[in-house]
């Protein structure tokens, strides 16, 4: 039998400040009142509250209703508290003991994939990599795959002083064929560096995305040679279960 949960007023909050924090505009009484299962003298008591609390805030002649700022307080002790590293390491060892290849896992910084944890194949060939160095995004598996996930204005600022290198003979070199691999990589599910970031080396990569916060990504790298269409099927599903497991932990 499931626990009793206390305070339905507190249930009913939460649905006004989804509501606030997902719609395009910011909404009016009114608005809400259309689309929420609440009465409407509820939701304005409700709103009163949450505004005497700091958690909301009110503007404009037709009194639209804005997430409050001291959710930036809340997000950033979360950010401060929180080991994505921590958190992925148990499934991401996992994923490299049952694909027998190499795990990586990586954060965003200055538009670059920084490698924060690198588990080793334990086949006898180690690729060259280290911690703390720094990939590009357009080239990397990892990078790639957090770049699908962002909407056109974040995209374009990321390309926004670029500069394409050649890394290896297939490195993407100019913005079309980039934009062309994030399609690809949202239709699919998860990225592909073929030979790209490294000579030899080919990459699957996976977002470790919620609620529009990006954690990072991680990808599972091997020798060209090694990859073949049966195991990159098996490791793309692998890949996405340990995806989904991390992801339902943070």
């Amino acid at each position: 039998m499931e626990n009793k949960l206390y305070g339905a007023v507190l249930l009913k909050a939460r649905q006004i400040l989804d509501y606030i924090a997902s719609a395009s505009e910011a909404p009016t009484l009114r608005e809400l009142d259309d689309h929420l299962d609440i009465s409407k003298p509820t939701i304005y008591k409700i709103l009163k509250t949450l505004e005497y609390c700091g958690y909301i805030r009110v503007e404009g002649e037709d009194k639209h209703y804005y997430l409050g700022t001291i959710f930036l307080q809340y997000a950033q002790a979360v950010n401060n508290s929180f080991n994505i590293e921590e958190i992925a390491k148990p499934y991401l060892k996992e994923l490299r003991d049952a694909t027998n290849e190499t795990v990586n896992l990586g954060i965003i910084e200055d538009k670059s994939v920084v490698l924060l944890s690198k588990l080793e194949s334990t086949n006898s060939i180690k690729l060259v990599s280290y911690i703390g160095g720094k990939m590009h995004m357009y080239s990397s598996a990892m990078g790639k795959a957090v770049l699908a996930t962002y909407n056109d204005k974040r995209l374009s600022t990321y390309l926004t002083g670029i500069t394409f290198e050649k890394l290896t003979p297939n490195t993407i070199d100019n913005e079309q064929a980039l934009l062309t691999a994030l399609n690809e990589t949202r239709a699919q599910g998860y990225s592909i560096d073929d030979v790209e970031n490294q000579p030899g080396v080919y990459c699957l990569g996976f977002a470790l995305v919620k609620n529009s916060h990006i954690f990072g990504a991680f990808s599972i790298s091997t020798p060209e040679y090694r990859m073949d269409p049966q195991k990159k099927k098996q490791f793309v599903k692998l890949g996405q279960q340990t995806q989904q497991k991390i992801l339902s932990t943070i």
